[in-house]
C-alpha cells in the first residue's frame, strides 16, 4: 500500500521549522540575526545582514579565543556566545535578533544565547 505522507528525516524536518522560524526573523546591518547551527560535535554562531546577504561576524567553538569555563559542549557553547558577543562589540553592534535555526531553545543553543546576553548584546 503507498503512503500518504512522504517520509522525511530528521535534517529535513529542521530545515523546515529553520525555514519557518527564516519567515519571521530577518537581520539588517542596525540589528543583524544571530545564526546558530549545531552538529553533533561542534557548534557555529554568526552575525549575517540579510539586507545585503552579508556575513558580519563569525566563529565556532573550535576558533581561537574561545575558553570554556567547565567541561562539556554547552560550557564550549557559551564562551562561544561570549566570543561572538566579544567580535560584535569591536565591529560597534549591540543589538540583534536571534535565529535558533530551526533546533530547540534548550541546551548548547540556549548557552550560546545566554552567553552572548552575558557578553553585552541585546536580542
Amino acid at each position: 500500500m503507498r503512503s500518504i505522507h512522504k517520509v522525511r528525516t530528521r535534517a529535513e524536518r529542521r530545515h523546515q521549522r529553520h525555514l519557518r522560524v527564516r519567515h519571521k526573523v530577518t537581520g539588517s546591518l542596525e540589528r543583524p540575526r544571530l545564526v546558530v547551527f549545531r552538529s553533533s560535535k561542534h557548534i557555529y554562531a554568526q552575525l549575517v545582514d540579510d539586507t545585503r546577504g552579508v556575513t558580519l561576524v563569525g566563529a565556532s567553538d573550535g576558533s581561537e579565543g574561545v575558553t570554556a569555563e567547565g567541561k562539556g559542549k554547552t560550557a564550549k557553547s557559551f564562551a562561544l556566545g561570549q566570543l561572538v558577543a566579544r567580535r560584535a562589540k569591536e565591529k560597534g553592534i549591540s543589538k540583534v535578533v536571534f535565529d535558533r535555526g530551526g533546533y530547540r531553545y534548550h541546551g548548547r543553543v540556549k548557552a550560546v544565547a545566554d552567553g552572548a546576553r552575558k557578553g553585552g548584546l541585546e536580542f
